[in-house]
C-alpha cells in the first residue's frame, strides 16, 4: 500500500481546477496544423527520387538508346530540311515520354494494385504533394538523355547546337504535361495491366506522331497529333533548328505545355484523391 502525500492530491486538484472548460470536458485535443504544400512537395521529391533511382537509370539508358536508335534509322530516310528537325526534336522528346508517361502510368497503377496507396493516404500531406512529387521525379530522370538524344540528332543531322539551350524550358514543361497524363492514366486504370497497356500506348502516339514529319501524316492522324501534350514540345524545339527561330511561336508551344501539364496535373491529383478513399 502506497502512501500519496497530501501537497501531491491538493496539486493535482488544483492543475485540474486550472484546466480550461473545453478541454475538462473532453473535447478533442486541437490537431497539429497541416503540412504545407512546398516542404511536403519537396520531401516527396526526394523519397521517389531516392527510390527510383536505381531502378529507373537502366530504364533511361534504353530511352535514350531508342531515341538514338530511331534517327539513326530516319537518317538513311531524311537528308535535312524540315524532316530532320522533325525527327531530332521527336526523338528527344520521346524520351521524356517513355519515362515520364509510360513508366509514371505503370508506377500509380502498380500503386494502386498492391494497395500502395494506403501509405501515401496516412502521411499528412496534400494530394497534389504526392503527385507533383512522383512526377517531378520521373519526370527529372528524362534530363540528360534528352540532352545526349537532341545533341547526337543534331550532330548526325548537321543541325545548329546554338538555340539548344531552350531544352531548359522544353523538359520540364512537356515533363510537367506527360508525367501528368501518365500519373492519371495509371491512377484512373481499373486494372494494373490496364495502366501499362495505356502508359505503352501513350508512348507510341508520342513515338509515331511525334518523330514522323507533319505533313507526311494523313489528315485525320494530323488531327490527333494536335491534342498529343508531347507535339507541342517538338514543335517548340523543332522551330529552334531554324537560322532565324520564330520565337513568339517557341513561346506559344511552350505556352500549350505549360496549360496542359497544369490541367493533366489537376486531373491527377483528382484521381489520385478518387483511387485513395476507395
Amino acid at each position: 500500500m502506497s502512501i500519496v502525500p497530501a501537497e501531491a492530491v491538493s496539486a493535482r486538484i488544483r492543475t485540474a481546477k486550472d484546466i480550461p472548460t473545453e478541454a475538462a470536458g473532453g473535447a478533442p485535443a486541437p490537431l497539429a496544423p497541416r503540412a504545407r504544400l512546398l516542404p511536403s512537395l519537396a520531401a516527396v521529391y526526394r523519397a521517389q527520387l531516392s527510390r527510383a533511382r536505381v531502378a529507373r537509370i537502366p530504364l533511361l539508358f534504353v530511352a535514350t538508346f531508342q531515341s538514338v536508335g530511331i534517327m539513326i534509322l530516319m537518317r538513311g530516310v531524311v537528308e535535312g530540311g524540315a524532316e530532320a528537325r522533325a525527327v531530332v526534336a521527336g526523338s528527344s522528346v520521346l524520351v521524356v515520354a517513355f519515362v515520364a508517361l509510360n513508366l509514371l502510368a505503370q508506377y500509380f497503377g502498380q500503386l494502386r494494385a498492391s494497395g500502395g496507396l494506403d501509405h501515401y493516404a496516412t502521411l499528412p500531406v496534400p494530394p497534389a504533394a504526392v503527385v507533383l512529387g512522383a512526377a517531378g521525379a520521373y519526370a527529372s530522370f528524362t534530363v540528360p538523355g534528352t540532352a545526349v538524344t537532341a545533341v547526337v540528332g543534331s550532330v548526325l543531322f548537321q543541325l545548329p547546337l546554338t538555340h539548344l539551350w531552350v531544352l531548359a524550358a522544353v523538359i520540364p514543361l512537356s515533363g510537367a504535361a506527360l508525367a501528368g497524363l501518365g500519373a492519371a492514366l495509371g491512377l484512373l486504370a481499373p486494372r494494373q495491366e490496364l495502366a501499362t497497356l495505356l502508359g505503352q500506348l501513350g508512348m507510341s502516339a508520342a513515338l509515331l506522331l511525334g518523330v514522323l514529319p507533319a505533313d507526311r501524316l494523313p489528315g485525320p492522324i494530323g488531327y490527333a497529333r494536335d491534342l498529343l501534350p508531347s507535339t507541342y514540345g517538338v514543335e517548340a524545339l523543332a522551330r529552334t533548328f531554324d537560322a532565324r527561330p520564330d520565337w513568339a511561336a517557341v513561346a506559344f508551344d511552350l505556352g500549350v505545355c505549360a496549360v496542359v501539364g497544369v490541367v493533366s496535373l489537376a486531373v491527377a491529383t483528382w484521381a489520385y484523391r478518387r483511387a485513395a478513399v476507395r
